[in-house]
């Protein structure tokens, strides 16, 4: 048995989401968003160096010796598996485990929107789901995929570095490639996955503008097109979205986007105060009459008004969602103001439900 699955082991039974390690200090678990010291001797270098060795393939870690850094997922049997992530510093080197999940949790289990569940059963177009790392995408992403794989008789494939959740073929087919060993690239990927005849592709990441065109002209060719990018918001998204092309092309990306764009889901985990444990705040953009234009214009407080008019559809902004925790007395104001995308506006929504708070 290699010596991390002693403390993955424990990992999991502390009900961590990751691990932490690193040269020169002590070992600690992040347990409901907050990092926590679960040994008093740091790391020796050496020690830690032959901890990581152990559970890598050789290439892979040949591989983080010529780079530095590497990526892959690692599955302790009967335990659960784990993405995984070494990297160098100045006092040598680190790693961090995220534990995966060996169920996929059910989409109906995870307390979203019903708007969210709509994106389950559309046929083609771009559906963006958001949030900073560690607020639960890849769950969300993994429940809509099972979803459909149990409703839809459809062709899917999964592009991931690494793969994270593993699908069993239901209704329909799933294909899961991971860049690095199935694939050189996400690129790469995504442009064979045209050629294999797919009703639904997820990318794991937009990291580059190449990515990120192809996905969207999959959208456009009638392919439902799953990604993610780590914005807080919708109109971030849009924004982010466009912003990494050449000036010269955003004109065109706008109006592909304007044509493929189907939803946004932005993710933001809080720590509750009700009961342990972590909740979503979701914001929730869906296609309408009046977002091409939007889109193409580039204007971020009509996409703001234009959330806030589509409630009665399942739209709701991030910020709306938040107040809603704290009235339920589900999160901290403080915590839920640190999150909120307009801040002042905000505060003074906290203000009017009776909430005394001051803006930072």
């Amino acid at each position: 048995m290699a010596g991390l699955d002693s403390l993955l082991t424990k990992m999991v039974q502390s009900g961590a989401s990751d691990l932490h390690l690193s040269s020169g200090e002590p070992v600690r678990m992040r347990i409901d968003g907050e990092l926590k010291r679960v040994a008093d001797k740091p790391l020796e270098s050496k020690r830690l160096q032959a901890l990581m060795k152990e559970i890598c393939l050789p290439s892979a870690w040949e591989y983080f010796r010529a780079n530095k850094d590497l990526d892959f997922s690692y599955g302790l049997k009967g335990i659960s598996r784990f993405r995984c992530n070494y990297f160098m510093h100045v006092r040598g080197p680190g790693a961090v485990f995220r534990r995966i999940p060996e169920n996929i949790v059910p989409l109906e289990s995870l307390g979203l929107p019903q708007s969210v569940y709509q994106i389950a059963d559309m046929k083609r177009g771009l559906v963006l789901m958001t949030g900073p790392t560690g607020s639960g995408k890849s769950t969300t992403l993994a429940a809509l995929i099972d979803r459909i794989n149990r409703s839809r008789s459809l062709h899917i494939v999964t592009i991931e570095d690494p793969i994270e959740f593993v699908h069993k073929s239901d209704r329909s087919v799933i294909v899961q490639r991971e860049v690095g060993q199935h694939a050189p690239t996400f690129s790469r990927a995504l442009f064979d996955a045209l050629s294999q005849d797919p009703d639904v592709i997820l990318v794991g990441e937009l990291r580059d503008t190449e990515t990120m065109q192809l996905a969207i002209s999959a959208a456009e060719m009638g392919i439902l097109v799953l990604g993610t990018l780590h914005t807080n918001s919708a109109s971030k998204t849009i924004d982010r979205l466009v912003d990494s092309f050449p000036a010269a092309q955003r004109t065109q990306i706008r109006g592909m986007l304007a044509e493929s764009l189907r939803a946004v889901v932005a993710q933001q985990l809080l720590k509750r105060v009700d009961r342990p444990g972590r909740i979503a705040a979701i914001e929730v953009l869906l296609d309408g009459p009046g977002l091409p234009n939007i889109i193409r214009d580039g204007n971020a407080s009509k996409l703001m008004s234009y959330i806030e008019g589509g409630k009665g559809r399942g739209m709701q902004l991030l910020d709306d969602a938040l107040l809603s925790l704290v009235a339920r007395n589900v999160v901290s104001k403080e915590d839920a103001y640190l999150k909120a995308s307009d801040k002042h506006r905000f505060v003074k929504a906290l203000k009017a439900e009776g909430y005394e708070i001051e803006e930072m």
